[in-house]
């Protein structure tokens, strides 16, 4: 079994930082193998801020994956945001925008989804299949999981424009043999299978809300535990409530893998 500990959005220069203590002090109690983060380190993409980042990433104990997300680039400054997007991630954080990380157990991608000439949505490139596909053709009876800062797949009550490309990828995805794809970027939690389609091995989508954000939207600060074994995913929330300054598993979710993908399995 592989314990991968799933953060996003911490948005450095908007976080709460009575927050800061209990979510390292959690995130290295859980001893994950891997620390998986979805995009939004910062709020403006400034090194100040990139900097807090980088103090919160080497404290954490376990391995660290990394993407960027729309707010890791430059917004207010055109010419950097179309010339230099990447200036300071790279300089402070990673100059590895896809990082990867693969044991007995996981073949975990990192995907970059940003796209430096909108605003917020995002876009998932055939090149990026391509080399999901190239990855994942050798990762034998590992999970494979795929970590974006934009979902594929939005609900109902989400307001944000979809990505460009999510139609294609998720159509594509679950013929590679993708399990599950860790995302963020809506500030809310959720873990189900996408939209089951005939003939679709069913995939798992797992959103993180924001680990420190005071840009809430009406839910709490939280991350997720995922566990993963052969043909097994259990997925906890870890969530600090209205005036909590800790936090504490707040729902656990089962799947297991059948003939048709991957499927929840009911309580009782």
């Amino acid at each position: 079994m592989s314990r991968i500990l799933h953060l996003s959005d911490l948005h450095f220069g908007r976080a709460r930082p009575e927050l800061l203590a209990p979510l390292l002090a959690q995130a290295n109690a859980l001893a994950p193998d891997l620390v998986a983060i979805s995009g939004d380190l910062t709020q403006r993409a400034r090194s100040d801020q990139f900097r807090q980042a980088r103090a919160f990433i080497d404290a954490l104990d376990a391995p660290v994956l990394v993407v960027p997300g729309n707010h890791d680039i430059p917004l207010h400054d055109p010419v950097a945001r179309i010339l230099r997007p990447w200036r300071n991630y790279t300089r402070i954080i990673s100059d590895d925008l896809e990082p990867d990380y693969i044991d007995d157990n996981i073949a975990v991608l990192g995907v970059n989804t940003v796209y430096r000439f909108s605003h917020q949505s995002g876009r998932f490139t055939r090149r990026a299949l391509a080399r999901i596909a190239r990855e994942f053709e050798g990762a034998g009876a590992r999970t494979r999981i795929i970590v974006a800062h934009h979902p594929l797949e939005h609900r109902a009550t989400d307001t944000k424009k979809p990505m460009r490309g999510a139609a294609r990828a998720l159509e594509r995805l679950p013929g590679l043999g993708a399990d599950m794809i860790l995302t963020g970027h809506l500030h809310s939690w959720h873990a189900a299978p996408f939209t089951q389609r005939a003939g679709r091995r069913a995939m798992l989508q797992i959103y993180a809300g924001t680990g420190l954000s005071t840009r809430l939207r009406g839910e709490e600060n939280d991350f997720n535990l995922i566990e993963t074994a052969p043909r097994s995913i259990i997925v906890t929330r870890y969530a600090a409530g209205k005036g909590q300054g800790t936090f504490t598993a707040t729902q656990t979710l089962r799947f297991a893998a059948g003939d048709g993908g991957w499927a929840q399995v009911p309580k009782g």
